[in-house]
């Protein structure tokens, strides 16, 4: 399974940037998270129990998260839950309209006679959904807030 979902930002590429990696921020600024608990904690990699809702049902997963400052990317590798093995990637890209802010999902679900309904299901009615709620909400916070 492969998503991709994307939106244009009109703020400084290093504070979207910022934003996206701050992941104590995010429950504050994304309604749809209800919280992010840190099992692990440093300035370029964390272990975080993320958890959101999707049209009012809760979901949580455990991830690893990857602050690369020098490619400007913000990594997730999902450890735990129906998504474990998916990587995510939050890509920043100036453009003459704007900054494109991408977050790529990759995942090979891990039960194979399963992953073409799983994938589907979760690919669509779940991670595409999410992900531009976050893309929208963070693009409001920010836009307020330049």
């Amino acid at each position: 399974m492969h998503t991709a979902n994307s939106i244009i930002m009109h703020a400084p590429k290093q504070r979207i940037f910022e934003t996206a990696a701050d992941l104590a921020l995010w429950p504050k600024i994304l309604p749809h998270y209800r919280y992010i608990k840190y099992l692990e904690r440093s300035p370029e990699r964390n272990v975080v129990v993320m958890a959101a809702k999707r049209s009012g049902i809760p979901i949580s997963w455990t991830s690893e998260q990857v602050i690369d400052r020098e490619r400007l990317e913000v990594r997730f590798h999902h450890l735990k839950a129906f998504t474990k093995g998916m990587h995510v990637v939050w890509k920043f890209t100036d453009t003459p309209a704007g900054v494109l802010v991408e977050i790529l999902h990759d995942l090979r679900f891990r039960i194979r006679l399963l992953a073409p309904i799983a994938e589907r299901i979760i690919g669509g009615s779940f991670i595409s959904p999410i992900a531009n709620q976050t893309l929208r909400c963070m693009k409001a916070h920010l836009e307020a807030t330049a």
